[in-house]
Formats: C-alpha cells, sequence, structure tokens
C-alpha cells in the first residue's frame, strides 16, 4: 500500500506497479496516470485564447515532452469559494491560513463577459444517457477494475488521451473496457475550454459502459453546482454571509466559460441535478470534497444523495447557495492531528476503509505552491494520500499546468 504521494518522472508514461516491479513510463493501463498540459512554450496555443485554433488531441503512444512550468494564475488555481464568502466584491488575495496555505483561493481574471441568460421552462424530466436501461443481453462476468478520474475542469482532450493510457476508450472516444468501473469525482467545467464536451463525454460513456456490463458514474462537484445555479438564478441576489452575491457573479469569478453557458441544454442540467454526492466502491468512499459537509445531509449513503436531490429539485435560490457554500470547504483532512479523525467519522458514519477526493489541487495540500504568480510550480506526479493513509486526493491540478489524473483502485505498489 502506498502511504505518501505516488510518483513519476514528468513528462513519462504512467509507472505501473505489478507484483514489485515498475513498468516505467510504458503507459499500461493498471496503476495510475498523470496526463501533462500540452500547452507550454513551444506547444500548441491555448484553446482558451482569444482566436487561437484548438489544439490537436495528443496521441497517447507518443512519447510526452517534459510540460513546462506556467504560472498558477490566481482564476486557474482558485476555487468558488472565496465567491461563495463575498461575492462580486471578491478581491484577488488570497487569504493565508495557518500554515502559511491559503485556505480559499480568489480568482484574478475579470475579463470573462456576464451572461444573462434566461432559465428554460421547465417540464417532466427528459430522458438522458445515464438513464438508458442495460440491454437485456449485457453480460457482466463480474466486478471489472475500479477507476477514478479527478476534476476535469473542461479539458476534454487531456481526458481523452487519459481514459486511452488506461485502455478505457479507443482512438474515437468509445468504450472497450468491458465490464471495469469507472467514477468520475465531480468538477467537469469551468476554466478549461470545453466542460460540455466533457459532460457529453461522460454521459456517453455512461450508455456505452452499461450496455457490456461494466459502467460510468459520475459525483456533484461543487462547480455542477455553480453551473446550475448560474444557470436557473443567475444575478438573483443571495446572502452570502459576508454580503449580497450571486451564482452569476461567483460564476465568472472561478473560471466561467461563455461557450459552456450558450452550451449548456436542458438534459445537461438534468443530468448534473441528479448526480449523486457520495459513493462506496470496494470499500473506497467517493466524494468530490475533502470536507465533511456530507455529515450535514444524512447519515448514511442513500439519506444524503437524496437529500440533496431534494434540495436542487427545490429550486430554491438560498437553498442552492448554501449546499453550493458547503461543497466549496476544503482541507479537512490536511491537518496532522484533526484530519485523520475526520476521515474516520465520514468512515465510521457511510462505511469503508479509505476515502477518495478531488476538489483541493494536490500542489496546496502539499504546500508546492507558494504564490499566486507562480513562483513555484506545481509538482504533481500521482494520487496524494495522506491522513494515516485514510484519504487519497486525486485534484492533480490540470488549471494549474499540473496534472489530470486517472487511478486504479485499490492504489497497490
Amino acid at each position: 500500500m502506498v502511504e505518501g504521494s505516488m510518483t513519476q518522472g514528468a513528462g513519462q508514461g504512467p509507472d505501473v506497479w505489478h507484483g514489485g516491479e515498475t513498468t516505467h513510463g510504458e503507459g499500461t493501463a493498471q496503476a495510475l496516470s498523470a496526463v501533462p498540459r500540452p500547452d507550454g512554450p513551444g506547444g500548441p496555443p491555448d484553446p482558451r485564447s482569444a482566436g487561437a485554433a484548438p489544439a490537436a488531441r495528443p496521441d497517447p503512444r507518443a512519447p510526452m515532452a517534459p510540460a513546462a512550468p506556467r504560472a498558477a494564475a490566481g482564476a486557474q488555481a482558485a476555487d468558488a469559494g472565496t465567491a461563495a464568502g463575498t461575492g462580486a466584491t471578491a478581491t484577488g488575495s488570497t487569504s493565508g491560513g495557518g500554515d502559511g496555505m491559503p485556505e480559499e483561493y480568489t480568482p484574478t481574471e475579470r475579463d470573462l463577459p456576464v451572461l444573462r441568460t434566461a432559465v428554460a421552462a421547465a417540464g417532466g424530466p427528459e430522458p438522458t444517457m445515464v438513464d438508458v436501461p442495460v440491454p437485456a443481453g449485457a453480460v457482466n462476468d463480474g466486478d471489472g477494475p475500479l477507476y477514478v478520474v479527478g476534476d476535469v475542469h473542461g479539458y476534454l482532450d487531456e481526458l481523452r488521451t487519459a481514459l486511452r493510457q488506461f485502455g478505457i476508450i479507443d482512438a474515437d472516444g468509445h468504450w472497450i473496457a468491458g465490464n471495469a468501473r469507472l467514477w468520475f469525482l465531480g468538477d467537469f467545467t469551468d476554466r478549461g475550454p470545453d466542460g460540455i464536451g466533457v459532460i457529453e463525454l461522460v454521459m456517453q460513456l455512461s450508455a456505452e459502459a452499461a450496455a457490456v456490463g461494466g459502467y460510468c458514474k459520475a459525483l456533484m462537484g461543487n462547480h455542477e453546482l455553480l453551473l446550475l445555479g448560474a444557470k436557473r438564478f443567475g444575478d438573483t441576489p443571495v446572502n452570502s454571509g459576508a454580503g449580497t452575491a450571486s451564482f452569476q457573479a461567483a460564476w465568472l469569478l472561478n473560471g466561467g466559460q461563455r461557450s459552456d453557458m450558450e452550451r449548456l441544454a436542458d438534459h445537461h442540467l438534468q443530468w448534473m441535478s441528479r448526480l449523486d454526492a457520495i459513493a462506496l466502491a470496494d470499500s473506497h468512499l467517493l466524494v468530490h470534497s475533502d470536507a465533511s459537509c456530507y455529515l450535514d445531509y444524512g447519515d448514511t449513503i442513500e439519506a444524503v444523495n437524496d437529500s440533496i436531490t431534494e434540495a436542487l429539485q427545490r429550486n430554491d435560490a438560498e437553498e442552492t447557495w448554501e449546499l453550493f457554500r458547503k461543497f466549496t470547504k476544503r482541507f479537512a483532512f490536511r491537518e496532522e492531528t484533526s484530519g485523520p479523525a475526520a476521515v474516520r467519522e465520514l468512515l465510521d458514519t457511510f462505511g469503508g476503509t479509505r476515502i477518495v477526493h478531488g476538489h483541493s489541487p494536490i500542489p496546496y495540500l502539499l504546500g508546492e505552491v507558494d504564490s499566486e504568480d507562480g513562483e513555484s510550480a506545481p509538482d504533481v506526479t500521482g494520487p496524494h494520500v495522506y491522513a494515516d493513509g485514510l484519504a487519497v486526493a486525486m485534484d492533480g491540478g490540470v488549471t494549474m499546468a499540473g496534472k489530470l489524473l486517472i487511478a486504479q483502485l485499490p492504489l497497490v505498489r
């Protein structure tokens, strides 16, 4: 069992452990993958740049060039916690925690367009790809390997590359993993260039996996709540606890992309609003946030998921904001004494022997980013195991020149 950060060399394929032997950089689909961003100096242009052509999808069979350090801009390293606390009046600064790390992240990019899209008239639930029943002829020869995917944040090409490295999809993006089980830990949109494309790929894989006896499932992240709120409530004022705020302002401050909002359809909203918040798979308790807020919604997994789904169905701006605010909390498992205790409380309540989460970028958990101007570049090489070995962090910081992580569970060496 790995007790610490699982590593691989920068620019290499994934190191894979097989009974004590390591296949260095062979790219086999057995343990974990860390996919570097392809937009360093000399590489393809960032698709977010005005007028830039979309970068070609990298061939996962080709050797990966080392990812050049890039400034960890506040809007990329930021998360919604600060916007939830200050609303549209948030400043560009960060507040340091007791160990010198920021407790919350405030974005600094303010040039994203303000959208005032009207909420579509709500009818009955439309069927989505995740609702397609398993065909009668589907065969499941037992539980296949279990994989988890960290925060994607709109980086569709990096996601496709990682899934191909694991043998989960083919070159055309279709499921080829048989009865494998795949969990996404939330945060599909914002900051990256194609959040809706990420959602549509997950929906597609959910249907394709079910047809052959596997599954692809996803959890609710704080950015799903943020996008839902921005679409449903727009500039409706809400009480943030530190003044008046709105989902619209918070979404823009936290990397909301105009292209995502323009393409956001009713079936995307319905899919997001019905995502579970917490799940148990092979004794791994899967959540998005490294926070204890799940305990506020019930004492069983079913109760928590039902409570959150019902809250979203009530379509109340203040109630949705409170849910969003709680999901932005972080670092509950990081402190040396209180961290393991917080994990054990969740495990004792909901079951499992280890918690697996996204949300908080590993560079911040490790103290490897010192400032918003990129003075210290992220150095993520794999999932981070901490809190006395009870917690596994999966957000590699893809939005800040880090990694998009996929791991097979359990983590073994």
